[in-house]
């Protein structure tokens, strides 16, 4: 998932600005004189949507999480998937037909069993393409799921996701999938309510009650203020739930998340692009500095769709200028692994190919081939990025780098969150700073969203050889020759499309002082359920 992301047209754009606007009138709930929340996160930029369909982001993630569930969830401690709203599950002998059956005991927080039609309704929803969820191809295992999100099927009930009885629903893939009940714990696949969509259609999770089918309900909603979820106590497994209410904080700016966390105003930091970068050496040896290796990349996308970046010889080029050991031991500096490929080591079955390393002189050669000696004639162009210090001192290493080796002159553009994600979706950049955390343990969920028709793209790259080696390599059973064909996609991808250039590996780096909390546990999803955190009595 993006690290911290996208807006999808005109429909959802408006209703981003305008009805998460009301949302302050709408979902207001006491005000300034209202209790403490049990646990309170600095949560990074404010959510664009908490529509499980349409969210990209973590910020979004993590609060969609506590309100939609899934059929399956992942286990707080091994980041593995354990049963959900669906209590067992059955495989067919070719692991290619699921079947789920429902708890009898799953309801909707405003009442009303959850039932298998809700589970179909809300896969099929993601797949129609009127929906332009950015995370369809999460289904795209299941049969006609392709087929249906690019219009070459225009009837949502040949999704193969099927009815059998209220509790019970058979899921068809197109080829056996081991993560498969990892992707149903994903909150793109999370259930929905039906009723509230069709009668209130993009604004359906403004209204209030909100029917959820997760742990917690949605008390408020306040732009600029705080998310306030409280728990759920019609949820399956309320007496699980260890908090009562949980406030989630839109803060940007390190300064503001440090001062809050060391004030006591929040609990919890959770990445530590939300404290001065300039501060992390003396923070990472306090013990409420919580160091992990996880599964995320840091990297930068061409938008190949914009001259000159339609020349793969100045793609290379840019890419070979940049020394990421400089990136890492200057900026970052959490002990970060420098990038030459996209998929994390530490991925399940897959050791990535090697992509390209630092070389001025090849860097320049390739310039001079594409028509611009040591830089000359090179036009000017952008990088756009979010507002975040840790974004803006990477910009700028990169400007001094390509300015330095290639005689290049680049602009740094910074914007708000939602006019990025917005101006990434619309391919309205030259270059743009990207992350991408695994949704599960697979080298899938990094390589599959360069193919063409995903979503989550957004570069104007596409290859049909590619396209061809994720669709036989997910159809492979093989592990080893599985890999193989992931790793002849990849070396396409980082050596020589070159959409993207990787630059370091993500390393975790969570603040709360575990004297205080407890129930966050390191895995290498970086995945932390909020139902299991709470304050030690």
């Amino acid at each position: 998932m993006n690290h911290s992301r996208r807006t999808r047209g005109p429909r959802v754009a408006c209703f981003s600005f305008l009805a998460l606007l009301l949302a302050g009138l709408a979902l207001a709930g006491c005000g300034k004189n209202e209790p403490r929340a049990d646990i309170t996160i600095i949560n990074g930029a404010e959510p664009e949507s908490l529509d499980p369909a349409i969210i990209t982001g973590q910020p979004d993630g993590r609060v969609a999480g506590a309100l939609f569930e899934g059929l399956t969830r992942l286990n707080a401690k091994t980041a593995t998937p354990e049963p959900a709203l669906a209590q067992r599950w059955e495989i067919s002998p070719d692991g290619k037909v699921f079947t789920f059956h429902l708890r009898t005991n799953a309801v909707w927080s405003t009442g009303g069993p959850i039932t298998a039609e809700d589970v179909v309704y809300s896969w099929r929803r993601v797949v129609d393409p009127l929906t332009a969820s950015d995370y369809a191809g999460q289904l795209f295992l299941v049969k006609n799921a392709e087929e249906i999100n690019t219009g070459k099927i225009k009837d949502l009930a040949a999704l193969g996701a099927h009815v059998i009885d209220s509790h019970t629903l058979r899921v068809e893939l197109i080829a056996p999938a081991t993560f498969f009940l990892d992707l149903c714990a994903f909150r793109t696949l999370a259930v929905v309510p039906r009723a509230a969509i069709e009668k209130h259609g993009d604004q359906w999770i403004m209204m209030r009650p909100l029917p959820t089918s997760g742990p917690y309900t949605l008390d408020a909603w306040r732009i600029r203020d705080k998310i306030r979820v409280r728990k759920n106590p019609l949820h399956w497994d309320a007496a699980n739930v260890l908090n009562e209410v949980v406030d989630f904080l839109p803060v940007e700016s390190p300064n503001t998340a440090l001062n809050l966390y060391e004030s006591g105003s929040a609990d919890i930091i959770w990445d530590k692009g939300l404290v001065p970068t300039e501060l992390l050496d003396v923070l990472r040896r306090r013990p409420d500095c919580h160091n992990f290796d996880y599964l995320g990349t840091y990297f930068y996308r061409y938008n190949v769709t914009h001259k000159p970046f339609d020349d793969p010889r100045v793609r290379k080029a840019l890419a070979l200028a940049v020394d990421k050991r400089r990136l890492v031991e200057r900026i970052t500096r959490a002990g970060e692994k420098t990038a030459s490929h996209l998929t994390p080591p530490g991925t399940a079955n897959y050791t990535a190919p090697e992509g390209l390393g630092h070389d001025v002189a090849l860097a320049k050669k390739l310039l001079a081939e594409a028509g611009f000696p040591d830089g000359k004639g090179f036009p000017p162009f952008q990088y756009l990025y979010n507002s975040s210090k840790l974004h803006e001192q990477i910009a700028v290493e990169l400007q001094q780098m390509w300015k330095e080796t290639l005689g290049l002159k680049m602009e740094l553009r910074q914007t708000e969150w939602k006019v990025y994600l917005a101006e990434q979706s619309n391919k309205n950049y030259h270059l743009c700073r990207s992350s991408w955390i695994g949704d599960y343990n697979d080298p899938n969920t990094f390589l599959d969203m360069f193919m063409s028709n995903n979503g989550n793209n957004r570069t104007g790259w596409a290859n049909p050889r590619y396209d061809q080696l994720i669709r036989d390599a997910n159809q492979e059973t093989d592990v080893k020759r599985r890999a193989a064909l992931l790793g002849e996609a990849e070396a396409l991808l980082i050596r020589d499309g070159l959409p993207i250039v990787p630059l370091y590996f993500y390393v975790g780096v969570t603040f709360y002082d575990p004297k205080k909390i407890e129930g966050i546990y390191s895995n290498v999803l970086d995945e932390h359920p909020i139902y299991t955190i709470r304050k030690r009595r």
